[in-house]
């Protein structure tokens, strides 16, 4: 259900807003016409509220949709349709042997203190994110810097380990922060918006920065409005209390939508994966056998069909179809409920039980309902453990406390994850490292396509993991709003070019 707030919804004050500068001055008649409000507030309707605002912290995927271009900037942008594009960074000068990158600074950048962007505030962010403390997911991939130092007031040095083909993609989610700035208590970007407000359970809203350097927001503020429950997400486009979902997961009400003229429905390229999860360093999904048999005997077709009523897509690894590296691997994890109960006979693990942790929030709950289900069909009991996001970050991920859990996961080009041993459910398969390991320093993208297809393959074989389903990517707004990205890729969602009608 809806968290509870205190005070009007801000569509209710925007629109009133609206109303006044209508009944007065020459834009009346600008409003009349429906034109773009440059005064527009765009309310957001999201069930993906952050943990926290730090990109080192662990901060989940709600903390990139709202923060990632909006606040913070980067080196490099990843675009929409999926395209890496220079940001902050303007030209990339690589060395003979790939060990060295400059990268030179775009000018007249600022922060929205008014300080200007320089190239300490470059190295010392970089610095943050590898330093031991950070939770940053890219830590890993980025790790192939070995120093960064600042070339004069415009310029930086990167100094790697090892050549990496994906640099600048794995540059493309790394926040730019002023020196010294602890991103955990106080928020300061280069980026269009400043943080107004954050009420933790409800709202959080971004004022566009007038001062701005590049091309002003088409908007002159934003407020994420989060939900637990995707049936009251809907419910809150409908009810005119956001303006555009970033992602609608009640798949029951789309055909309404579809026929409604008041209503937009775009589907994009969903890369946001739904996984069970298992603990690959504890028993008893230690042992390859049992995901295996977890795997085969749960229904995918029949689960997607259930939730997303058969959008989306069915898959049998970590890498969607956008991914350079996909194939179709279903076939080595098939549906066989016999295939199941033959692999746990031969693993000594015949009337297995084990925990499962499942976040609250939509569609976890009934994606554990069904997982459980279909377990019991094989003798194997399911205790499902519900727990919040702030309980999943610090217990799963942070502690690595769990035996299995629920997650989605919305970043592309992730499959380098299971090359990592340290990551959250702890797969360390060395051939896999290797692989992965060699994928970052590829000489092209062919050679990296071919290593990192090689590992993806022995990843699926092994199910490190469950993957059930690709999410469908479905945004809705109302007739009047445009300018939004469609396929949110690794959960970015850019404001400032969304505009409003009057």
């Amino acid at each position: 259900m809806k968290r509870s707030r205190l005070i009007p919804t801000a569509a209710t004050l925007a629109m009133a807003m609206m109303c006044m500068c209508a009944c007065a001055g020459p834009n009346a008649a600008e409003g009349a016409k429906g034109k773009d409000s440059k005064a527009a507030t765009i309310n957001v309707g999201s069930l993906y509220e952050p943990t926290n605002l730090s990109n080192t912290g662990g901060g989940g995927q709600g903390v990139t949709e709202a923060l990632t271009g909006n606040v913070y900037e980067t080196l490099f942008r990843l675009e929409d349709n999926g395209k890496v594009k220079p940001w902050l960074a303007t030209k990339d000068e690589a060395s003979p042997d790939g060990l060295t990158h400059t990268l030179s600074l775009r000018k007249g950048v600022t922060f929205s203190s008014g300080k200007a962007l320089s190239a300490k505030d470059v190295a010392a962010s970089i610095k943050t994110v590898l330093s031991e403390q950070s939770q940053a997911a890219s830590k890993k991939e980025l790790s192939v810097i070995k120093d960064v130092t600042a070339q004069g007031e415009d310029a930086v040095k990167l100094t790697l380990s090892e050549p990496s083909v994906s640099l600048q993609y794995n540059l493309s989610g790394l926040w730019i922060v002023p020196e010294g700035l602890d991103t955990k208590k106080k928020t300061e970007g280069t980026g269009p918006y400043t943080l107004d407000k954050w009420t933790k359970g409800s709202t959080l809203s971004l004022k566009a920065r007038k001062d701005y350097w590049g091309e002003k927001p088409a908007n002159s503020a934003a407020v994420f409005h989060y939900y637990t429950d995707a049936t009251a997400l809907t419910n809150a486009l409908k009810a005119g209390d956001v303006d555009v979902v970033t992602n609608v997961q009640s798949p029951d009400a789309l055909p309404e939508l579809e026929k409604d003229a008041k209503y937009k429905v775009a589907s994009g390229n969903s890369t946001t994966k739904e996984l069970l999860a298992f603990n690959d360093r504890v028993a008893p999904f230690d042992d390859a056998r049992v995901r295996q048999a977890i795997y085969s005997a749960i229904d995918r077709k029949k689960l997607l069909h259930s939730i997303w009523n058969d959008k989306g897509q069915v898959i049998g690894s970590m890498v969607p179809p956008s991914d350079p590296w996909y194939e179709d691997l279903n076939s080595l994890n098939p549906y066989d409920p016999a295939r199941s109960q033959k692999l746990l006979k031969e693993a000594g693990k015949e009337g297995l039980s084990f925990t499962l942790d499942a976040p609250t929030y939509d569609p976890h709950p009934l994606v554990a309902e069904f997982v459980k289900s279909e377990l019991a069909k094989i003798g194997v009991e399911v205790k499902i453990n519900s727990i919040s996001a702030d309980e999943w970050y610090s217990k799963v991920f942070k502690d690595h406390n769990f035996t299995a859990t629920l997650q989605e996961h919305v970043n592309t080009r992730d499959v380098v994850w299971y090359g990592n041993p340290d990551f959250y459910w702890g797969y360390n398969n060395p051939q896999v490292t290797d692989l992965v390991a060699k994928s970052q320093k590829a000489a092209n993208v062919k050679e990296q396509t071919e290593l990192l297809r090689k590992a993806n393959r022995i990843i699926a074989t092994d199910a490190a993991s469950a993957w059930l389903y690709l999410y469908p990517q479905v945004v809705v707004s109302k007739a009047g709003v445009s300018g939004y990205g469609v396929n949110g890729l690794n959960s970015q969602f850019f404001l400032a070019p969304i505009s409003k009608k009057a």
